[in-house]
C-alpha cells in the first residue's frame, strides 16, 4: 500500500481548493462506527505547504487566534513564539501511516493510485500522507545575542550636545523593537523583560543600553543635587530632579531611567516621588571602584567605603554577591569584579565560563552565579548534576564543584 501511495503522490499535483474531504466522516468513528470507505482526492499530493504541528491544550487559544510567530535566521533552529513563552520546533517522523483528510463533503471525485476513478461511494477523501509532525517543546529564550547587540552601541550623553543629533546620524549599531523581534528568538513578553533587565532604555525610538560613564556621571549628579536642594534620598520628588537636570542639560528620558534603575518610584498625595535603593546604589559604587582592576580587600573595601553618599547604611561584601570575586594570595585576600550580567545565558556557556575563571568553585561562591538560570523542565540540582562534578571530602567540609 506504500508503493501505491507514493505512485500516487508522484502524480501531477492538482490545485486544491482547501475542502471536499469528508473529514466529519472520519470524526463519527470516535461515535461508534468501525470503519469508513477512504479513498485519494483528485488533488493528493505531497502539498509542502502542509505540515502537521502537535500542540498541548494550552497553546490552542494562542494558536488559534493567530497570536503565535515563528522566529529565527536562515543559519538558526526556529522557535515558535506565543505572547509570554518560547518553544522549539523538532520534526518527528513517525512509522505509521497519517492521512490528511481535509472538512467538509466529498465535491472532487475520488482516485485509485493509476488515476483512474474510485469508490462513487467512499466517504472520505485523503489530500496527503504525512511523514510525521513537528514538536514543540517549552525553552529558555535565546538572549546571548541581545547582550552582544546592545554592546554595539551604548548612549552616551554627549549625544544630547550640538547639531549632530541622533536623527542624522548613521543608524548603524541601533536597534529598534521590529529590529530585534526578528533578530532574537524570545517571546515578546520575555524580550521585554530581558531588555528590562540589561538596563536597557528607548531612546528615540531604539533599545539602547547607557554607558557606564554617562551612568556614573547622571547618578553623581542625582546624588549632588539632593544635597544642595535637600531631597530626601527616600523621597525625592520627580518633578523637581526632573527639571533640575534637566536645566543641567540631561533630557527627561534618560534621568527617569536611571531613577528606575537606582531607585523605586512611589506615588504619594497625586505627587510622584523616587526613593532609592542602597543597595543598587552602592553596588554602583562598588563597580567604580574596580574599575582599576584587582584590589587588595582592605584597600578595596576602604576606597568604596568613602564613596557611598552620606546617609547610606555601611556597605559590606554581601552586597556584591555575584558581582566580585576574592582570593586568598599568600597572606592577603584580593578581589576583582567578575559580574553575573555580563556571562552568557546558555547554561553550557555559563559553566564553561565559570570554569574557565576557576576550576573549582565552593557552592556559597558559586551559587550567586547560576541561580538566575531558568531552563523550562531543569531544576538547579539538574543542571549541577549535567555540568559539574561535586566533591565533599567530609560530611562537614564545603562541596567542591569542578567542571564534568
Amino acid at each position: 500500500m506504500d508503493a501505491e501511495m507514493e505512485d500516487a503522490g508522484r502524480q501531477t499535483e492538482i490545485e486544491w481548493g482547501g475542502g471536499g474531504g469528508g473529514a466529519e466522516a472520519v470524526l463519527g468513528l470516535a461515535g461508534g462506527a468501525s470503519s469508513v470507505s477512504l479513498c485519494y482526492h483528485q488533488a493528493f499530493g505531497p502539498h509542502d505547504d502542509l505540515v502537521l504541528l502537535e500542540a498541548a491544550d494550552d497553546l490552542l487559544p494562542d494558536l488559534l487566534q493567530g497570536r503565535v510567530t515563528v522566529r529565527g535566521r536562515p543559519d538558526e533552529d526556529a522557535v515558535l513564539c506565543t505572547p509570554c513563552a518560547t518553544y522549539s520546533m523538532k520534526f518527528v517522523g513517525t512509522s505509521n501511516s497519517m492521512f490528511l483528510i481535509p472538512p467538509g463533503e466529498p465535491s472532487a471525485k475520488c482516485l485509485r493510485p493509476d488515476n483512474t476513478s474510485g469508490n462513487a461511494n467512499a466517504l472520505a477523501a485523503t489530500i496527503k500522507l504525512a511523514p510525521g509532525s513537528i514538536e514543540l517543546v517549552r525553552v529558555a529564550p535565546r538572549l546571548d545575542k541581545l547582550k552582544s547587540l546592545l554592546r554595539e552601541r551604548p548612549y552616551i550623553l554627549d549625544e544630547d550636545i550640538g547639531d549632530d543629533d541622533l536623527q542624522h546620524k548613521n543608524k548603524k549599531g541601533l536597534y529598534t523593537w521590529q529590529d530585534l523581534c526578528k533578530l532574537i528568538q524570545a517571546s515578546d513578553g520575555e524580550l521585554l523583560d530581558a531588555l528590562n533587565a540589561l538596563s536597557a532604555v528607548d531612546i528615540d525610538g531604539f533599545w539602547r543600553t547607557v554607558d557606564a560613564s554617562s551612568v556614573n556621571t547622571i547618578l553623581d549628579m542625582i546624588l549632588h543635587n539632593s544635597v544642595l536642594r535637600d531631597w530626601p534620598l527616600k523621597a525625592m520628588p520627580e518633578s523637581d530632579v526632573l527639571s533640575v537636570m534637566g536645566s543641567d542639560g540631561f533630557t527627561h528620558n534618560i534621568v527617569t531611567h536611571c531613577l528606575n534603575r537606582f531607585g523605586t518610584k512611589v506615588e504619594q498625595e497625586a505627587r510622584s516621588f523616587w526613593s532609592l535603593d542602597e543597595k543598587r546604589v552602592c553596588l554602583q559604587f562598588a563597580r567604580r571602584a574596580l574599575g582599576a582592576g584587582k584590589m587588595k580587600l582592605s584597600n578595596f573595601m576602604e576606597k568604596w567605603k568613602r564613596s557611598i553618599p552620606s546617609g547610606m547604611c555601611c556597605p559590606d561584601l554581601q552586597m556584591l554577591e555575584g558581582e566580585v570575586l576574592c582570593e586568598k594570595l599568600g597572606a592577603e585576600t584580593w578581589v576583582h569584579a567578575f559580574s553575573v550580567t555580563d556571562l552568557p545565558l546558555a547554561p553550557a556557556e555559563r559553566f564553561a565560563a565559570l570554569f574557565r575563571e576557576r576550576a573549582k568553585w565552593e557552592w556559597k561562591d558559586l551559587q550567586p552565579y547560576i541561580r538566575d538560570l531558568h531552563v523550562p523542565g531543569a531544576s538547579s540540582e539538574g543542571l549541577l548534576i549535567k555540568y559539574t562534578r561535586r566533591s565533599q571530602p567530609n560530611a562537614e567540609a564545603e562541596p567542591i564543584f569542578t567542571a564534568r
